[in-house]
Order: C-alpha cells, then sequence, then structure tokens
C-alpha cells in the first residue's frame, strides 16, 4: 500500500474513532495486565464478565494472591484455560510483589518475565497503560494487515516489524486499537463488511472485489 493510501487509511479509522481504546474493562495498570493475561484465547465479553466479578473482591496482586490458586479459579471457571490461566496470575502477582514492590514494570523484559506474558500481551501492556508505540498482533491484526495490504507476512513478529516501520507516525500510537476494531467489526474473518467499510477503495482486496 502507498504512503498516501496508509495516511488517508489511518485518517478515516481516526475520524471515527478519535481516541480507540482497549475493550477490556480495568481502573489500573494491574487489572489491565490480569485482564489481558485472562483474554488470552477468550473473548474481551467474557472477560469482563469474569473480572467485574474478581475485582470487586481482589484488584492487587496481595488480594488476588490471598484469594489462593483455587480462589481465583472460581472466579475465571467461565474462561477457557482457566486452569493454566490461574496459576499463571497467582505467578505473576507473586513475581510483582518480590520483584517490583506490587508495580506492573514497564519494561518489555520484565513484562514478558511473568508468567502467561508473551510477547503480545507486553505489546498491550506497554501500548495502552504506558503509552508505548506498539504493535500487539492478534488474529485481528494478522488478518487485516495481510488482507488490506497494509503488511504482508506470515508470522505475527513479521507483520509487527512491517507496520512498525509502514504506519505513518501520527497514527503508530492509536493503530494497534484501530485496526483490532476494524477486524473485530467490519473486516471479520469469515464475512467480511466490505459494502460498508470505509477503506474499502484503500485495501486491496476492496479492489479486488471492484469497490
Amino acid at each position: 500500500m502507498k504512503l498516501e493510501d496508509r495516511q488517508e487509511f489511518f485518517r478515516r479509522l481516526q475520524a471515527i474513532d478519535p481516541n480507540p481504546t482497549t475493550e477490556l474493562e480495568y481502573q489500573s495498570t494491574f487489572e489491565l495486565l490480569i485482564a489481558v493475561i485472562l483474554s488470552a484465547q477468550a473473548t474481551d465479553v467474557s472477560v469482563n464478565l469474569a473480572t467485574r466479578r474478581l475485582y470487586k473482591k481482589a484488584n492487587t496482586p496481595k488480594a488476588i494472591l490471598d484469594l489462593g490458586e483455587d480462589g481465583l479459579k472460581d472466579y475465571i471457571k467461565t474462561i477457557g484455560l482457566f486452569n493454566s490461566k490461574a496459576r499463571n496470575v497467582i505467578a505473576t502477582c507473586k513475581i510483582l510483589l518480590e520483584k517490583h514492590a506490587g508495580v506492573v514494570p514497564s519494561d518489555r523484559a520484565e513484562l514478558e518475565s511473568l508468567p502467561g506474558v508473551g510477547r503480545k500481551t507486553a505489546n498491550v501492556i506497554l501500548n495502552t497503560a504506558f503509552g508505548q508505540p506498539t504493535m500487539a498482533v492478534d488474529t485481528h491484526i494478522f488478518r487485516v494487515a495481510n488482507r488490506t495490504g497494509l503488511a504482508l507476512g506470515k508470522t505475527p513478529l513479521i507483520i509487527e516489524r512491517k507496520l512498525l516501520k509502514s504506519i505513518p507516525q501520527p497514527f503508530l500510537l492509536d493503530a494497534h486499537h484501530w485496526l483490532i476494531l476494524h477486524g473485530r467489526y467490519t473486516c471479520k474473518a469469515r464475512t467480511p463488511n466490505c459494502p460498508e467499510c470505509i477503506v474499502r477503495d484503500l485495501c486491496r482486496t476492496g479492489k479486488q472485489k471492484g469497490f
């Protein structure tokens, strides 16, 4: 996609959503971290339903640690992979208390050292909580990048690196959220809503379909 098309692509997404953010519900960086860990292979809706209950009871590393693994499972058992996620969350809370005084670190390496936190999760935290221009490539961004022609690649890391280079700087901070939302509600996996897509004339697939 040419530079002028990339600029117009994000100008249009910005126009309809000037201040995009995650659909996960949180009130602190710690709450966001736990929500993102829980969201792996789960919907934001299911995570929000669980954390609304959980955070009323425990929303700090110590409070969740005091619940214990079994106690935590009672709150997150409606989420996929809840057994392994409970182990990871408890282990993460221990590390946060022992090594970081209960504060979520803003360093990538320290984030990725936490159980249940990989590159994608770290990128979400760095972008959403700490305002760093990172790109957390989930299934939506991976699909949108390849389908539109913004970035072509066979792995999330390749797509991440290409997007960071190709997205015009003024849009880079919020691009992660725009692309996820576009993939979630318009450029859907099985039935993309091309007729109502506001960037269809800039998209390589849209052009192939004659938009």
